[in-house]
């Protein structure tokens, strides 16, 4: 999950992704077979699969699953075919979601999102509907204790990157979509290990949300969201105050 306030979210929220390890095994396989399929199955001249078996690596995921994962995109493995689609919603407070969704059933997938949307006090919303609210970007999440800010714009500003951002306890870097795997090499090449990395949609401008109960309507539904089989990555546009997650 993505929002303006992601890195406190994500510290917030912790404990419960720690118990999505499945899933998250589940997103980072699907990826992998789509990035070996698409740029073949050798890291050494696959940039965006040498960043997935990495960030597999991090997440500590079994060596057979990668390995299965790539043997499929490859086609040395037999594999369903997986399509990308995306989905635009709102969740409460006018809070744009955006729901990449990676699957071998699409009408599935529709039937789930729209359920979860329904379910939990939003709606789905037409394509293109909140394209104007999104950037499509790389993103780098960097926590502040693994370099400084200097050195990180150093070796990101030169690969490509387009912003640093400096969010007192880690570090933002935002590149376009076709500098992303330049970037991750140079952060690789550097010794600087992001938090996360991915294919963001980046909020072009964002909803504060102060009320509490809000707060937590937009986070059930972006959890239940992500908790769906075939979806890979929600984004939401929101500014959660801190405090309130505090509350929780």
């Amino acid at each position: 999950m993505s929002g303006h306030s992601k890195w406190a979210t994500t510290k917030h929220r912790k404990a419960a992704q720690d118990a999505k390890k499945g899933k998250a095994f589940s997103v980072i396989s699907k990826e992998i077979t789509l990035a070996a399929r698409n740029g073949g199955g050798d890291p050494n001249f696959n940039p965006r699969l040498r960043t997935l078996l990495n960030k597999a690596k991090a997440a500590n995921m079994p060596a057979d699953n990668v390995d299965r994962a790539l043997k499929k995109g490859t086609g040395e493995l037999p594999g369903v075919e997986y399509v990308e689609l995306l989905y635009e919603g709102y969740a409460p407070g006018g809070v744009g979601v955006m729901v990449e969704v990676t699957t071998d059933n699409k009408n599935r997938s529709a039937s789930e999102v729209r359920s979860t949307f329904n379910k939990l006090g939003g709606n789905l919303a037409g394509a293109g509907a909140l394209a104007h609210f999104f950037n499509r970007q790389g993103q780098f999440i960097i926590e502040a204790s693994k370099t400084t800010e200097d050195a990180l714009m150093e070796v990101a500003l030169e690969a490509g990157a387009e912003d640093i951002l400096n969010n007192e306890d880690h570090f933002e870097v935002l590149c376009p979509m076709t500098e992303f795997d330049t970037v991750a090499q140079a952060l690789e090449k550097a010794g600087i290990e992001p938090n996360e990395s991915q294919l963001s949609y980046i909020p072009s401008s964002t909803i504060p949300v102060t009320d509490a109960d809000t707060a937590r309507k937009c986070l059930r539904l972006i959890d239940a969201l992500e908790d769906l089989e075939d979806v890979q990555h929600v984004f939401a546009n929101f500014d959660i105050d801190d405090a309130l997650l505090d509350e929780e």
